[in-house]
């Protein structure tokens, strides 16, 4: 697909139209909506910390990047509220807003619309993971029964099997099921690297050997935990209030889906209603 001036446009016509599907699903139609894009693709605090975080990943074409671009001015047309940073990841800024959401109202719950299982970590009693594509939602149950551990050992898991997604190292010769195995028994991986006569006591298999690896790699699984960890305390200058979604912003996303030859999607989102 290309844009009237001849422009690729294919994956900012697609997330246009996931867009449209989430905000016109009914019952299921959001009051609050913000939108997060990545913009520390190689200047991340965990760059900082740790340069090899995700540095296998190769950075995105040229015609893949003008396209985010789009997909930024997107998100604003339809009158979403959107967010990037050039330190904190996406995921950081979904977590912050996650957590100002939980102190606002305690009882109201709300999806983080995400399949990237990171984020994980932040699923609890008002939150759930939400899997748009697959349309999976995960709670603690069902986040228990994928990885085999609890929403809030999701960190510990990945500081111990690593991640080769992010990079994230984790102990050398320590897998996912030896990692939940450990934090099923122990808890936590500070309740594991603090009595480690425990772990090579444990009736797993090789728990001797995993206690020599983790007295031996103690420090890398520490720095594991803090590049997988995300921070929920960026500062946004966001009040809760100002997510709230009133619509879409009608002269603006004519004219963008003009400029990108968005026809029939125009009309989708001209029908959600103009923003107050």
């Amino acid at each position: 697909m290309r844009t009237p001036a001849g422009d690729p446009v294919n994956a900012a016509y697609g997330f246009a139209g996931f867009l449209l599907r989430l905000l016109g699903e009914g019952a299921e139609r959001p009051r609050r909506v913000a939108v997060a894009f990545d913009g520390s693709l190689t200047t991340s605090f965990r760059n900082q910390i740790y340069p090899a975080y995700k540095a296998q990943r190769e950075l995105p074409p040229a015609d893949l990047e003008a396209q985010q671009a789009w997909c930024r001015e997107i998100a604003e047309a339809l009158g979403l509220v959107t967010l990037i940073d050039s330190e904190y990841e996406a995921d950081d800024l979904l977590a912050t807003l996650s957590r100002c959401l939980r102190e606002s109202d305690p009882v109201v719950p709300h999806r983080i619309v995400s399949s990237d299982k990171d984020l994980s970590q932040l699923v609890g009693p008002q939150v759930r993971l939400w899997d748009f594509a697959r349309d999976e939602l995960y709670g603690p149950s069902e986040v228990l029964a994928k990885f085999g551990v609890r929403p809030e050992q999701i960190v510990d898991f990945l500081a111990l099997a690593g991640d080769p997604v992010d990079n994230i190292p984790g102990v050398r010769g320590i897998g996912r099921k030896t990692a939940a195995s450990l934090l099923a028994e122990l808890g936590s991986l500070d309740a594991a690297l603090g009595d480690l006569e425990r772990v090579a006591a444990l009736e797993i298999r090789g728990a001797r050997g995993i206690a020599r690896k983790l007295g031996e790699q103690r420090d890398q699984a520490l720095l594991s935990r803090r590049l997988a960890r995300v921070v929920s305390e960026v500062e946004t200058g966001l009040e809760v209030d100002q997510l709230i979604w009133r619509g879409v912003r009608p002269e603006r996303w004519a004219a963008l889906c003009e400029r990108l030859g968005f026809g029939r999607l125009a009309e989708q989102g001209a029908a959600l209603g103009p923003s107050g």
